[in-house]
Order: C-alpha cells, then structure tokens, then sequence
C-alpha cells in the first residue's frame, strides 16, 4: 500500500478537519478572560483611609489610581495561587484555618484534618485576610522563580557607589564623656570646672560631681543625629559651634535639660566612604531594585490572562 493510499482514509480525514476547526475556534472565538474587579466603594474607601492614616492627608487622583492598580493586582495574584490551589500545600493556611475553626467553636469532636476540610468546604480561605496575604507572597515567589532577577554584578555596585558617592559620605562621630548639671546645680559648674583643671581629674573621677543623667555618661562614636537623639537639637549645635577637639574639655554646653560639661575623648572626622564599608548595603539595595522590576514585569505577563477592571 502506497503512502498515499495509507492517508486517504475518512477517519483520518475527520480527526484532520476536527483538529483544524478546534484550531480555528480557538481563534476566533477565544476562551473569556477570567475577570479580576473593580473594587467595591468599601474597598476604595478603606484604600483611602489607609492612606491618609499613614500620610496625615488624603491620596491625590493619580495616587489613588496607583492603590486602586496594586490592590487589583493582589487579587489576580490571589485568584491565580487560588486557581493553582497553592493554599492546599501551605502550612501557614493550614494553621490559620484550623485557628479560625477553633474561634468558631466548631472543633469539638474533630480531628484536624476534618477541621481543615470542612473550613475549606466553607471557603473560609477566601475571606481571610491573613490567607490572601500568605497566598500573594508564595504566588510572588513563584513568579520570581519563573521569571528571576538579574543578580547585580560588582561593576553595578561600583557604578552606584560613584553615582551615590557625595550620600554615602561618613558623618563625623564623636566619643565623649560628659557632667550633667540640672537647673538646681548649674551654680556649682565653675567650681567642679575649676577643681578638674587644678586637679587633672579624669572625667570617670569627676562624674561623682554631677547631677544624675537617663541616658548615661559615656557615649561612643556618635553622629551629630545620634547625639542630638540623647541630648536634643540644641545640644548638637552648641557642641559643633564651640569647636570640640580630641582629649579636651568643653562647655558648659547648654541642652534642653540643662548644662553638660564634656571631654572629647576621640574625634572621627567627616569622610568619604570606601566601597568596602557599603558594598553589602549597596548589593541589598540593587538585588531590591532587581526583584521588584523581575515582580513587576512577571504581574505584566499574569495581566494578559485576566480581564481587569479597575
């Protein structure tokens, strides 16, 4: 029997026009998109109060588009790891529906198992918040391991250090010990003054002569902000504006708590940094840069199968 003896057979001809009309059907007449929104009024409210509980001021129009898009982006993430049934091999999903059982009181006489089982009969995993949250980042996962990030190369790390060269500057840091006096012992500073340069006290000698202080005596390589965190604003400028140098006293200087008397044990000065002290600071903040475009652009090809409706 020839080859073409072979494919003239009706049954073979019928499979053929099958297959091409299933083709055809296929593209014109696609299969609906699975939709994804709009967000209830509810929904968009909550959005906005959030927002204005973080800021202090209502979300501008365009700034409400962009939670309106995010939020419509966590619910395809959710009905996708849903549709995947991602949640039936997640112990987090687990422990929480079996938690939200037990806060029904619907526990009594059942295995866990069954608990879990009847709350995934009551869709309970589709209302709880703490479940969708789980379910987007293990759905965040999975498209980042379908789709990785670029791993940051050194020449990307160097090209940042320069770019960010001036920021990255180290602050000034101070090492000092210093005397607290208080409003009812500001009268005695000259003397205890006078009696550690007669006596060449050391200021762990001299600390018995002040007032007592919260936040301590001694204080180790410090910027202008950590000081000013302890001391207050007004201390950090009266220091810097008196000239500090190491191994030497200074003051009184004022605060808001009252007079500080102060030896400057060390002086760090103001310095560029080297790649070395921020590369791993660099690193992080580049393999962040690259996981959110990687996220970012894997949710852009997840949209081509939904219908969102913003």
């Amino acid at each position: 029997m020839t080859r073409l003896a072979r494919l003239n057979r009706p049954w073979l001809h019928f499979i053929a026009l099958g297959l091409l009309l299933y083709i055809l059907l296929g593209q014109l007449f696609p299969a609906p998109k699975r939709v994804v929104g709009p967000l209830t009024d509810a929904r968009i409210d909550t959005l906005r109060q959030q927002w204005f509980a973080s800021t202090g001021r209502l979300p501008s129009d365009q700034q409400m588009a962009r939670l309106t898009a995010a939020e419509l982006d966590r619910d395809m993430l959710f009905q996708r790891a849903i549709e995947l049934e991602l949640h039936l091999y997640d112990a987090v999903v687990y422990q929480r529906l079996l938690r939200n059982m037990y806060f029904l009181q619907l526990a009594e006489g059942k295995s866990d198992q069954q608990l879990y089982e009847e709350a995934l009969d009551m869709r309970l995993h589709l209302g709880d918040e703490v479940v969708k949250r789980r379910m987007i980042q293990v759905m965040e996962q999975l498209l980042l391991g379908t789709y990785p990030p670029r791993t940051p190369s050194l020449e990307d790390v160097q090209q940042l250090f320069e770019a960010r060269r001036e920021e990255l500057r180290r602050p000034v840091r101070y090492s000092i010990e210093q005397l607290y006096f208080n409003a009812e012992r500001e009268a005695d500073i000259d003397a205890v003054i006078n009696r550690i340069a007669d006596e060449g006290l050391a200021p762990s000698e001299a600390r018995a002569m002040s007032s007592p202080f919260l936040p301590g005596y001694v204080f180790r390589y410090q910027t202008p902000g950590q000081l000013a965190r302890h001391f207050g604003a007004a201390f950090v400028k009266n220091f810097e504006a008196a000239g500090p140098a190491a191994g030497a006293w200074l003051g009184p200087i004022e605060s808001t708590y009252g007079k500080h008397y102060v030896f400057v044990s060390e002086l760090e000065p103001e310095r560029d940094a080297t790649l070395e002290e921020v590369q791993g600071q660099l690193a992080r903040e580049l393999e962040s840069e690259a996981r959110n475009e990687a996220l970012a652009r894997a949710i852009e090809r997840l949209r081509d199968d939904f219908e969102v409706r913003s």
